[in-house]
């Protein structure tokens, strides 16, 4: 006995063949991306992986571009967490009941923000685009827009890790 099965026959060997083809790995082309998706006001959003174009069940995936100078309205995403990857630009992220934290992030530099979290991002460059892939913990796209009236001027958060905080940071 080898632990070989030999006796399948040809006709089994084709279903395996066939069987990952259109249901297996996709590529979603950067210029293929899907535009209608909830929208908030200064942020161009566009999917590429969702439940609708690939069945995606526990993840949202996509791209997010912020014009030099301009800010988001102030939203959260529901039950989402979210995950932004900064690829060009100077992201400034500002989050709370009113908006009193911020936060900067660069190219390479990665933005956790977890459920129902209020925020706003903005593009802390005068004269370069901001651009981030964004990925969301559930096949559909939530968004909510609120009517927050922001404080004037946020505290900055320099978060290091729980255990490494910056030292400079008020107790």
């Amino acid at each position: 006995m080898t632990g070989h099965d030999h006796s399948h026959s040809h006709h089994d060997h084709d279903h395996d063949h066939d069987r990952w083809k259109h249901d297996g790995v996709r590529v979603i082309p950067g210029n293929q991306l899907d535009t209608n998706v909830p929208s908030t006001a200064g942020m161009d959003r566009a999917a590429a992986i969702n439940f609708a174009r690939v069945g995606a069940q526990k993840l949202w995936a996509g791209t997010v571009s912020i014009k030099p100078d301009a800010k988001t309205g102030a939203h959260h995403h529901g039950h989402l967490e979210s995950v932004i990857y900064v690829v060009k630009g100077k992201a400034r992220m500002r989050w709370g009941e009113s908006l009193q934290f911020t936060a900067e992030a660069g190219p390479g530099d990665f933005i956790f923000v977890p459920p129902y979290v209020p925020h706003q991002e903005i593009n802390a460059s005068p004269d370069e685009v901001l651009e981030c892939v964004l990925v969301r913990s559930d096949g559909e796209a939530v968004a909510i827009n609120l009517d927050i009236e922001p404080v004037e001027k946020p505290e900055t958060v320099l978060w290091i890790d729980p255990v490494h905080r910056d030292p400079n940071e008020k107790k």
